[in-house]
């Protein structure tokens, strides 16, 4: 398989050692905005750029017909124009805000959880998050995609960072050393706490994620997620 990285940076590195280790072909590395980009040559692309570049990478990608994986945070205003675009032009797109196989088991246990919890109002619950003290964005995408898998299955209506309010699901970040991402949700009342975990040892998982979505949307036409890639649903 040819892959294309637009990115790279530490993940776009930790994807290409991952790619070649699985017999893979790294046709092109963008690191910036350039025209001069041959679609030809790519058979998938993977976009871990800045979020500033991310759309134009994805519909550029669409354009011409190169199905493309995306793990880009804080460009996600545009989605549904992506969405749209790939519809349109019959093309194939992921994005994962985390593409960790570990952690997209985590989700579909927080939405379980979240189901089960939803009728046991006394419990409060909060989200936890430690990342490397480089990640600029706060709360991460993982646990923002967290926190709207409570409120999709329970009585929340939305989340606030670092704020306790009636109704709310506190967010809380924090940004310590090396730490690649600890995720925790706790579930707590006055006599007893629930809590569930998912800590990431390094960025291989979520290199591995991406190159699994890669190998798997070939030959594909349509949006997917992670959990199509895993057979979630």
């Amino acid at each position: 398989m040819r892959i294309a990285l637009f990115g790279y940076g530490k993940m776009g590195k930790m994807i290409e050692q991952i790619a070649l280790s699985r017999g893979h072909e790294i046709v092109a590395k963008i690191d910036d905005n350039t025209e001069d980009i041959d679609f030809n040559v790519m058979d998938v692309a993977i976009d871990f750029s800045m979020p500033s570049a991310a759309y134009d990478n994805i519909t550029q990608c669409i354009k011409n017909d190169v199905p493309v994986i995306s793990g880009t945070t804080g460009w996600l205003d545009n989605y549904e124009n992506a969405v749209n675009l790939c519809k349109d032009k019959k093309g194939a797109f992921i994005y994962a805000s985390n593409f960790s196989l570990g952690v997209n088991i985590f989700f579909e246990l927080n939405n379980y959880l979240a189901k089960m919890m939803q009728k046991l109002p006394e419990y409060k619950v909060a989200i936890e998050e430690i990342h490397h003290t480089q990640k600029l964005d706060a709360p991460s995408g993982t646990a923002i995609t967290l926190a709207e898998g409570i409120i999709e299955n329970s009585n929340y209506k939305q989340w606030k960072l670092d704020a306790d309010t009636e109704g709310s699901i506190p967010v809380t970040a924090k940004r310590i050393g090396q730490t690649p991402g600890t995720h925790t949700i706790n579930y707590e009342n006055n006599v007893d706490s629930i809590e569930i975990k998912h800590t990431a040892h390094n960025r291989e998982g979520f290199a591995l994620g991406a190159v699994t979505a890669a190998e798997w949307i070939i030959g594909k036409t349509g949006v997917f997620s992670m959990r199509d890639v895993l057979n979630l649903g």
